[in-house]
């Protein structure tokens, strides 16, 4: 029995918009304050995920935000020529203000403001919710240049990104900004349908965690914005149920080997790697979906 679409359109409903606004400009003013220990540098401060991108759903309604440091920037050279990297290797110059101290400088004055309420986890600076302050993710990274193959070394020729290192020491490097942009360009050729599904589709998923059809991990949130982009704006239409079925059944029928990441710079599915899915995991989940939606009700 297949989900209603009353129950798939209350699932496409947007979460908390109000209090994630606040607690995003409580955290900005924050990182922003000029009486900080790194407020002479180049940074920027932006958001990412679920809420920067109008996708959250009620119960994943945390903000997460991102602090960039610019003026330091880490590079990608493997695609260069050697012609080119020779190029960039005389340019290049150390910097005396690196991605560690930033970060130090950040969580110190991230717990001055907070205190208690800051927990630094394995990637980004949990900040506990009060009051009207919702639970808020600091990532703290800096810029990263991913060089293309026509580049000469000492060009704009790269893709512009974030890298930061994991407490376990692994280095992750990701493109938020191209992410939001292309979920943006799908949402509006759809007809302003792209980013409902995706909050059915959280939604979903949600369900099947509370439900056991499904562990919590398998299918972050990310990598569901990740999987819908990829989809045909066609098969996006004004019903719900349609729009749920043309989706999961073009998935179904897609070769995931050609799948991208929305940010169109990384494969979708592949293994072991920290910025794609694994494939067992994304067998998983279809298959989850699957049972889930046919045994929908009984």
């Amino acid at each position: 029995m297949a989900i209603p679409e009353s129950q798939l359109e209350t699932w496409s409903h947007q979460g908390s918009v109000k209090q994630s606004a606040q607690t995003y400009d409580t955290i900005q003013k924050v990182l922003n304050d000029s009486t900080s220990p790194y407020y002479a540098k180049d940074f920027s401060i932006f958001l990412q995920g679920s809420y920067g991108n109008d996708t959250n759903v009620y119960r994943d309604s945390d903000v997460d935000v991102v602090i960039r440091l610019n003026q330091t920037y880490y590079a990608n050279t493997t695609s260069l020529s050697p012609d080119a990297k020779t190029n960039y290797d005389k340019a290049f110059s150390l910097a005396t203000y690196t991605y560690a101290d930033f970060k130090t400088d950040v969580v110190a004055w991230l717990q001055k403001k907070f205190g208690v309420d800051v927990k630094p986890g394995k990637r980004a600076i949990f900040i506990k919710g009060s009051g009207n302050r919702r639970d808020a993710d600091v990532l703290v990274c800096a810029q990263h240049r991913r060089y293309r193959d026509a580049s000469t070394g000492v060009d704009t020729l790269y893709d512009e990104g974030i890298i930061f290192w994991a407490s376990d020491g692994a280095e992750i490097v990701n493109f938020p900004k191209q992410h939001s942009e292309n979920c943006t360009t799908r949402h509006q050729n759809t007809n302003s349908r792209f980013k409902r599904m995706v909050r059915v589709y959280k939604n979903v998923r949600n369900r099947m965690i509370d439900d056991k059809y499904i562990a919590n991990g398998v299918a972050p949130s990310y990598f569901l914005e990740g999987m819908l982009w990829n989809i045909p704006a066609d098969k996006f239409v004004q019903s719900y149920e349609d729009s749920f079925v043309n989706t999961f059944n073009w998935v179904l029928n897609a070769d995931k080997t050609k799948l991208a990441c929305a940010n169109d710079l990384y494969w979708l599915v592949r293994d072991n790697s920290n910025v794609c899915w694994s494939t067992a995991n994304y067998d998983a989940y279809l298959a989850a979906v699957k049972k889930y939606w046919n045994e929908w009700g009984s």
